[in-house]
């Protein structure tokens, strides 16, 4: 084995009853190296993942070589006695313990210790956090901090180990653009102390900035290993998906009357003064900045944030809403951004999720469910959104990222809805699933939903919006035909706008 190399995979695949989820899959990954590791959801890079993680267990035939070492599998502390860590999305954290106890706890139960030694612990996870050159309170609770800084916390529980290579899976989807650029200053430090990163993201951009070399999966296939300067992005989405793959301007069939407008909604802290109209038909894109406001003024119309002040008028009449139960009485739902931590739960059937809202339809008498109902509404939003594989038994943690989106997408038009607010749509999807639920937002609108989508992504806010608003520290301050705008022009309203900030 080359010396330059930490680890090689040879031969890996991975079987699950029905279902090849990996077939002879290679991987290098050299010393000191950011390696991209990428494919469409589906595509076998969890699976994989977890084969280094030592949560699955390759088929037989498989080689691991780690530092000149070959196993045919690992298991979860053979991993991290070898120095592998992997920093999954939603980081599997402890939001009710301290920082220093997030970052060290695990290192003494990993050890077998029968009692803790506070002071160690602390004095381990302020080194950690040391060599990362970033000051967190150690004391105070986890759940209190930012997501930038939870995911700060993460690396350093991984330098605990002595991490010899990080696996960082979808580690921007929830940073803003300066926090994205503090995680790449951090990743560049790691390389240069001879730490690996195996870099798992759907954002090409930010691949080609930080990667070096590049593997590519398709359907459990290995596609090849590139480095950067033999590969460009459409070669790379060619590779992934099999075809090429371009944001189509998808135009309204016809937008019919107002349904919602909202007049001067205000809440102390969050935004000030938003007013808007949604008409039948119509997709208006709420864009800007992470921390723009934007989450929390959907959050507002659909009770989860209510308002101070201000007025939401649906189909002409003024209406209160104090909870997500009253929002769904009024025709108005709600997909959150995390379709795993809030959208969806992942532990239960694809037929719970899809139900769950309307579970008191499905109540006959004697207050008994009518489970063959409840089976006949899941099997027609299943076939209704194409959500594969279209087994309703089968758990929704089974399902590929793009499939979960259409399951958390179905549980909510079960409630029929007269407007549906959706949170960064394809957040964590692969460009293949990104064209799909585009296609299914538009078709919803063209059978006279109203829809407001939230989306930083500008080609996507681009491509299927008729309206964009543009907010900034809380404000509204851009309104643009969205067959008649430019990012430039998006993002100079985003960045570049002087008004003050949100106070009252």
């Amino acid at each position: 084995m080359d010396k330059d190399l930490f680890i090689k995979l040879s031969n890996v695949s991975k079987t699950f009853p029905g279902v090849k989820a990996l077939d002879n899959i290679q991987l290098e990954v050299k010393k000191g190296e950011v390696h991209a590791l990428i494919g469409e959801n589906g595509a076998g890079k969890s699976t994989l993942i977890k084969i280094l993680a030592g949560i699955y267990k390759p088929d037989e035939g498989a080689t691991i070589i780690i530092d000149g070492k070959e196993y045919q599998s690992l298991t979860p502390i053979l991993s991290l006695r070898q120095g592998i860590v992997v920093i999954y999305q939603d980081f599997s954290l402890f939001p009710n313990l301290s920082v220093a106890e997030n970052i060290a706890i695990s290192l003494d139960i990993e050890q077998d210790n029968k009692f803790l030694n506070w002071k160690k612990l602390r004095e381990v996870a302020s080194k950690a956090l040391n060599q990362l050159g970033v000051d967190i309170d150690l004391d105070i609770p986890l759940g209190k901090l930012s997501i930038a800084k939870q995911q700060l916390v993460a690396i350093a529980r991984a330098l605990v180990y002595d991490a010899k290579m990080i696996i960082m899976d979808e580690p921007t989807s929830a940073l803003s653009k300066g926090e994205v650029e503090l995680l790449f200053k951090i990743i560049r430090s790691l390389q240069q102390r001879g730490i690996s990163i195996l870099f798992v993201s759907h954002k090409l951009e930010e691949l080609f900035e930080v990667s070096s070399r590049f593997t590519v999966l398709r359907d459990g296939k290995y596609m090849g290993t590139y480095n950067i300067d033999e590969i460009d992005s459409d070669k790379l989405i060619s590779l992934m998906v099999g075809r090429k793959v371009e944001y189509t301007r998808y135009g309204a069939d016809k937008i019919g009357e107002t349904i919602l407008e909202v007049r001067n909604l205000c809440k102390k802290g969050n935004f000030k003064d938003i007013s808007f109209e949604l008409h039948k038909g119509e997709i208006v894109a709420i864009t800007g900045l992470v921390g723009a406001g934007r989450t929390e003024v959907a959050q507002a119309l659909c009770g989860i944030n209510v308002p101070d002040s201000g007025e939401i008028i649906l189909e002409g009449k003024q209406v209160k809403i104090n909870s997500p139960e009253e929002a769904v009485k009024h025709g108005i739902a709600f997909v959150p951004e995390s379709r795993q931590t809030e959208g969806l739960i992942v532990r239960q059937s694809l037929e719970d999720n899809i139900t769950l809202p309307i579970m008191k339809q499905l109540v006959g008498r004697l207050s008994v469910i009518n489970f063959s109902k409840k089976r006949e509404v899941a099997q027609q939003w299943i076939k209704a959104l194409n959500i594969k594989p279209p087994y309703p038994n089968m758990l929704v943690q089974q399902f590929s990222g793009g499939n979960q989106q259409r399951i958390v997408i179905a549980k909510w038009l079960a409630t029929n809805p007269k407007v549906l607010i959706i949170d960064e749509p394809t957040n964590g999807i692969d460009v293949g699933a990104k064209r799909e639920i585009h296609l299914l937002i538009r078709e919803l609108a063209s059978k006279g939903m109203g829809i407001i989508m939230i989306s930083s992504e500008l080609p996507e806010v681009l491509a299927i919006s008729d309206t964009v608003l543009v907010m900034r520290r809380g404000r509204i301050t851009g309104r643009f035909d969205g067959n008649n705008v430019t990012q430039e022009e998006i993002m100079n309203k985003a960045i570049l706008n002087e008004k003050a900030p949100v106070t009252a």
